[in-house]
């Protein structure tokens, strides 16, 4: 099986859609990949990239962590603008829609994203703002 741990942004993308996540849904350290559709704010075209998730139920959660940059990540502006999405999970494509979740909630589900992924909390270190976590539900 080729090695995708080095994969990323357009090549991770390309990758996993060549082979139906058989190559770039399972990345570094064992953490899980989705690909994101989102609609440009600004362009209105179709800006795809790949982010680590984590499963509440029959939900997905990212993180809009950007490694704990002050901004957020463009994929989350273009989602607050237009929260209908296309997701691919592993070989699975279909319609979405993104939420952002806060209280209680955010804390629960932020520890479930640190379980996938745990360099979230350092992230988090990195950055004044409260770094958004999102739902992404089936439509």
């Amino acid at each position: 099986m080729e090695d995708a741990e080095n994969l990323f942004g357009e090549e991770h993308v390309r990758r996993y859609r060549e082979t139906g996540g058989a190559v770039g849904q399972i990345w570094r350290e064992g953490s899980t990949v989705l690909l994101l559709t989102t609609t440009g704010r600004r362009s209105g075209e179709p800006r795809t990239t790949p982010l680590i998730y984590a499963q509440d139920g029959d939900r997905y959660v990212i993180v809009a962590s950007k490694g704990g940059a002050l901004e957020d990540p463009g994929w989350y502006r273009n989602l607050e603008k237009t929260p209908d999405v296309e997701l691919q999970v592993g070989a699975e494509v279909f319609p979405a829609r993104a939420r952002t979740v806060s209280g209680e909630g955010r804390e629960r589900l932020w520890r479930r994203a640190n379980e996938v992924w745990p360099h979230y909390d350092d992230y988090a270190r990195r950055t004044d703002r409260e770094i958004p976590v999102v739902v992404l539900e089936r439509i």
